[in-house]
């Protein structure tokens, strides 16, 4: 930790922000960590994203790549994504999150992130020469392979048989054509309330600030839908999130609507089974159990992604492996984090 901090220090003296106040901020499900910096009247992020497990590297090509839409990625002021290190124009502190907490409009807010992925979806060129790699199959089904690592040996206690892993791993492959029913676009993949911001002084889409976007690929468009709409970490209810669909289908009048809603419901299976297994891995192996809370609705989304008809050998799966009253919070993971659930 002493070198990172040398590190950290030499880069902003570089940087030319040596005699600047560091402030240490919260830190996410990531690796990153991020300081404030403030030196009189300016102030800057400086994000130290350490390689290979972050990618400092993808982030400012995306963040170059959305500058070039028009959107409102932080700018890059300078950077050394060998070392991992990027510093950033602060954005300021109001995400949605913290604006919903105090009572702001969420029709306005979700409208607004919904136009932002009616626009990118229209005027983004999937296969344009911007290097973003694909939303691959392999990959979809490596993330779905998440539950099955990680959360379904909390419930039984060991770790997964290898032919109940096949059995569930078959079952995403066989489905796997649901999710490319509609067409695929730029997907940021972390599409939800704690990465956008309400930006004052800023018109139209760029009032919208976009945050964590390093993990970005070509894929379905529903998938940051699913994302924003079947949020992991806070419920959306079920107008709003019909509202915020109507919308997006409206500004897209040629999205074949019955085909969104297949692509949405594998993909919201896929997201929601992925997330259950990491939220379990960072409790497990990170010793960051604050996500535990959250299992309870991921699995209320995951059963009910599931009730499509053509995702029932799924469902089918789930009900044979996963007890109706393990549908939760590990008991394992409870009891090593009773504060955590408390």
């Amino acid at each position: 930790m002493m070198d990172r901090d040398r590190l950290r220090r030499d880069f902003a003296m570089t940087a030319g922000w040596g005699r600047a106040r560091a402030e240490r901020l919260p830190s996410d499900a990531s690796t990153r960590t991020y300081y404030r910096l403030s030196d009189g009247g300016r102030r800057a992020m400086l994000m130290d994203a350490p390689p290979p497990r972050e990618k400092p590297a993808e982030f400012i090509q995306m963040a170059r790549l959305l500058h070039g839409l028009d959107y409102s990625a932080p700018m890059i002021l300078a950077s050394d994504p060998v070392a991992g290190f990027i510093l950033l124009e602060d954005l300021g502190d109001t995400t949605y999150t913290r604006l919903i907490a105090r009572g702001a409009d969420e029709t306005r807010l979700y409208g607004l992130a919904i136009d932002l992925l009616a626009d990118l979806h229209d005027r983004f060129d999937p296969v344009g020469a911007h290097g973003v790699p694909p939303y691959s199959d392999e990959i979809l089904l490596s993330e779905a392979g998440q539950f099955v690592d990680w959360c379904l040996p909390e419930i039984t206690g060991r770790p997964t048989d290898g032919a109940v892993k096949a059995d569930y791993m078959a079952l995403w492959q066989a489905v796997l054509p649901m999710a490319r029913a509609v067409p695929a676009s730029l997907t940021l993949r972390d599409y939800h309330i704690d990465n956008l911001m309400l930006l004052d002084g800023r018109e139209g889409l760029q009032a919208c600030g976009l945050l964590d976007f390093q993990d970005s690929l070509i894929g379905p468009i529903g998938y940051d839908l699913v994302s924003l709409l079947e949020d992991a970490r806070r419920d959306v209810s079920d107008d709003l999130a019909a509202a915020m669909l109507a919308r997006y289908l409206t500004a897209r009048p040629l999205v074949d609507a019955a085909a969104l809603a297949r692509s949405m419901a594998f993909l919201g299976a896929q997201r929601h089974a992925k997330v259950l297994g990491i939220f379990c891995r960072l409790a497990r192996r990170d010793g960051k159990p604050v996500y535990l809370k959250h299992l309870p609705r991921l699995w209320r989304l995951l059963l009910r992604s599931l009730t499509h008809p053509e995702l029932a050998g799924l469902a089918h799966w789930m009900d044979r492996q996963v007890p109706v009253a393990a549908r939760g919070i590990p008991d394992t993971l409870a009891a090593l984090y009773p504060e955590a659930i408390s």
